[in-house]
């Protein structure tokens, strides 16, 4: 389309310009527009600068039915137009009427008049700037023809009554832990815009194997933003998609080059947010530039917390909030009846840029970090309890906001301490969460910056732990809790004997007993790896007698569960039926899931020591149920073992999940490929199926298990069904989920993804089938599958246990 106020005018479908380059990715959101124009009369496609809104609009405009829009399709392209008594006269010249001579209600008379009888669809292009005289103009004409429909864009809605407003969200981005198969990237939106707009400046380019991750990450870099990735695609003539991602932190300078026909805010990136920035008030742009310390999102209190201050305080805040979502500039979401935010991380970018220029970045991070240090310890409080799984969700929600924190302790002297204590607190969410290498790399790091700043210590062991007090006892907690992760990576046993007894020695010389007890914990897994249960029995219960003394009962059940699967290995069977049955009382009483999920994993170990493999296998699978909610793959890894040994008559089967268990031990990101004191029974089994299925099928089957999406891998290990009809996998899954009742937090824990990107899935499954509500698509799953027509559900388990 062209770049003036009156940029095309077509009868019927005749006169719209054609499209220079395809529409990739949008088929379900220009159908949803289309139904929404069939009932109401003002459609709004809301969205930030770049997302595409004008192309869909076009795209909706030019599929309009002859028969919807007898008397015409019009264009208004408004991005040029500054003054806003010009409005009325410029949407006139898109009818081929002669401008009446004088400007203002003459012309809008002239307009109204012109379309009362007419049954057409009016396109207002780029509102934002003119929203008040369009809001005044499309109410007016909606008033006047009652025939009419206008579809407008604008980066806020216009705001009157009537007016449907249809969010533009950027394209979907490849997810950031599935493979980089070329088949799969191909279908995807952003990266299929990317290759399309790259081969027309680089006849002959297609996507490779080599470039595939590269590009994968890039558009999600970019957000999935269509005019960022057609920017990055231009650059094709002298980069490669690798080099183009490595020059991406300078984005504003490496995004230039857009058509020279455009307008000029449509040439860069940095131009196109400038035209956002330009329409916010003072307050507008402040927040904007302080929000951007955020990573990820942010909830409201967080950004008061963070954000406000005599300048801005709470109250005009949420003034400033409220503009930037209406502009948005800022993404809202409802999640569980409270509102989350985030920006898109170019949005993000220009903001920060803004912030270093004020000179307040520094202050801003530090009240970021202080408010992630208070999130976590309060987390680390109430971790054993009814909101276990509500805190790791938040946690893991808030994870790029806990990077930053940390960064910000590790950059900034003086501030290594505080790290420490925003690391370990809850002490088990490296393990529980997967993160076991970032949970390394980030003590690691704190420890060495802490101890450079205290400069050595007085006792030659390269530490400066013996001091008492809380603030030597952080540091002591993160050794300890350092060398727990490097077990659990499978470090040496010489190596982490040797970080163990230094950890000890600095835990007793300081009167840090809690610390001792784990100490003496950790020794106990270390026995149980030697499957020398004996001893492990004895290091648990004297750990969970000193955590009893110190009032420590999430941590004397963890030990006492520990010491349930020590027996369940190698020990008294009864005792073992008795610590697991104590434990699942405890976590019942206090409505607590992980140590749950871990007193089950104990009983499978003990139904598969009884070989009763059925029972084995509900367990663990009940395990699994109460697991994954954490992404506890090492954990989960263990049910698998249980699940795969019980499922050897089945060689195909086990092949597979020998395949899956290779996968989670890779995610790991350790020298495992088995639980220590199970690799016997590992190898074994590994044998005796490739015996049974010969090289070929054994790696066909390994392969199908080892390449899975983590979805995929355990859909297979709990025996889910194989999808839906005319949905995706993922899309299956959801509607699955959303058949049993889950709601959309519930469906995010079960599948490990954020629970925006559920929301989405729910709204992108309701607008391809058609339906209406969550109702209708639990409905429309069960006829799928031959069920019965009948409502959802109440949710549970996938697989219950005889002890649940």
């Amino acid at each position: 389309m062209g770049t003036g106020a009156a940029a095309g005018t077509f009868a019927g479908l005749g006169g719209l310009d054609a499209e220079l380059t395809p529409l990739i990715g949008r088929r379900t959101e220009t159908a949803r527009i289309a139904r929404l124009l069939s009932g109401a009369r003002l459609v709004t496609l809301s969205g930030p600068g770049g997302v595409g809104k004008t192309r869909l609009a076009l795209r909706v405009a030019a599929d309009a039915e002859r028969s919807a829009f007898p008397d015409g399709v019009y264009v208004a392209e408004l991005a040029d137009l500054r003054d806003p008594e010009l409005l009325a006269p410029s949407v006139l010249g898109t009818l081929d009427v002669a401008d009446p001579g004088h400007p203002g209600a003459d012309a809008a008379a002239v307009l109204a008049a012109r379309l009362r009888e007419r049954r057409a669809l009016l396109v207002l292009d780029n509102c934002e700037h003119l929203v008040d005289a369009c809001a005044r103009l499309t109410d007016a004409l909606l008033r006047a023809a009652p025939g009419l429909r206008v579809l407008a864009t604008s980066r806020q809605p216009l705001g009157i009554a009537g007016e449907q407003v249809f969010p533009v969200e950027p394209l979907p981005v490849p997810d950031a832990w599935a493979g980089h198969g070329l088949r799969d990237l191909s279908g995807n939106p952003a990266v299929a815009l990317f290759v399309d707009r790259a081969a027309a400046v680089l006849p002959g380019f297609t996507l490779t194997r080599p470039d595939a991750a590269a590009v994968a990450e890039l558009v999600r870099r970019l957000d999935g933003l269509p005019f960022a990735i057609e920017l990055a695609a231009a650059r094709i003539r002298s980069l490669t998609p690798q080099e183009i991602l490595e020059r991406l932190s300078d984005r504003f300078a490496l995004l230039t080059g857009g058509s020279s026909v455009a307008a000029d805010r449509q040439r860069t990136l940095r131009a196109l947010i400038d035209w956002s920035h330009e329409l916010c008030t003072g307050r507008e742009r402040l927040l904007w530039a302080r929000a951007s310390v955020f990573r990820g999102g942010f909830d409201l209190e967080s950004l008061e917390r963070v954000c406000a201050d005599v300048e801005l305080p709470p109250a005009a805040l949420l003034d400033a909030l409220d503009g930037l979502v209406a502009r948005s500039i800022v993404n809202c979401r409802h999640v569980q009846g409270r509102s989350h935010y985030h920006m898109l991380e170019t949005v993000r970018e220009y903001g920060h840029e803004r912030l270093a220029a004020s000179g307040s970045l520094d202050a801003l991070r530090g009240r970021h970090r202080d408010r992630y240090a208070e999130l976590t310890a309060r987390a680390g409080r109430e971790w054993f309890g009814p909101r276990q799984v509500d805190w790791f969700t938040r946690l893991r929600l808030d994870h790029p906001n806990l990077r930053a924190a940390l960064g910000f302790c590790l950059e900034r002297p003086g501030q290594a301490r505080a790290g420490l204590a925003l690391a370990v607190s809850p002490r088990h969410y490296w393990m529980t969460a997967g993160l076991l290498s970032e949970g390394r790399h980030w003590l690691s790091q704190l420890l060495a910056a802490d101890h450079a700043r205290e400069g050595g210590d007085s006792d030659g062991d390269g530490d400066d732990d013996g001091a008492a007090g809380p603030d030597a006892a952080v540091r002591v907690q993160a050794r300890v809790t350092d060398t727990y992760l490097r077990i659990l990576q499978g470090d040496p046993d010489a190596d982490v004997r040797q970080a163990l007894a230094a950890c000890e020695a600095a835990a007793e010389q300081g009167g840090h007993r809690r610390e001792s007890a784990w100490v003496w914990h950790h020794h106990g897994i270390l026995a149980v790896w030697r499957e020398d249960y004996a001893g492990a029995v004895d290091l648990f219960a004297r750990a969970r007698t000193e955590f009893h003394a110190l009032g420590c009962l999430d941590a004397a059940l963890e030990c006492r569960v520990k010491f349930a699967i020590a027996h369940a290995c190698g020990g008294e069977t009864a005792v073992a039926e008795e610590a697991c049955g104590e434990v699942e009382a405890a976590a019942r009483a206090h409505g607590e899931s992980w140590l749950h999920g871990m007193a089950l994993l104990a009983r499978a170990l003990l139904a598969l020591r009884a070989d009763a493999p059925a029972d084995a296998t509900a367990h663990a699978r009940a395990a699994i149920a109460r697991l994954r909610p954490f992404q506890d793959w090492w954990d989960v890894a263990m049910c698998v073992e249980v699940i795969a040994w019980s499922t050897r008559d089945d060689p195909r089967r086990a092949a597979r999940l020998l395949g899956v268990l290779h996968l989670l031990w890779e995610s790991l990101g350790g020298r495992l490929g088995a639980a220590p004191f199970m690799r016997a029974q590992h190898l074994r089994l590994d044998a005796a199926v490739r015996e049974a299925l010969g090289a070929a099928a054994f790696d066909r089957e390994f392969r199908r298990g080892a390449r899975a999406t983590v979805d995929e891998a355990m859909a297979h290990v709990l025996d889910d069904p194989a999808g839906v009809p005319g949905l995706t996998k993922r899309e299956s899954q959801v509607a699955e989920l959303v058949a049993e009742g889950l709601t959309n937090k519930d469906i995010a824990a079960r599948l490990t993804i954020a629970q925006r990107t559920a929301e989405n899935h729910v709204e992108r499954i309701l607008g391809k089938l058609g339906l209406a509500s969550r109702t209708q698509l639990a409905v429309w799953t069960y006829e799928q599958r031959g069920g019965p027509a009948r409502g959802p559900r109440r949710p549970g388990p996938t697989v219950r246990s005889p002890v649940d």
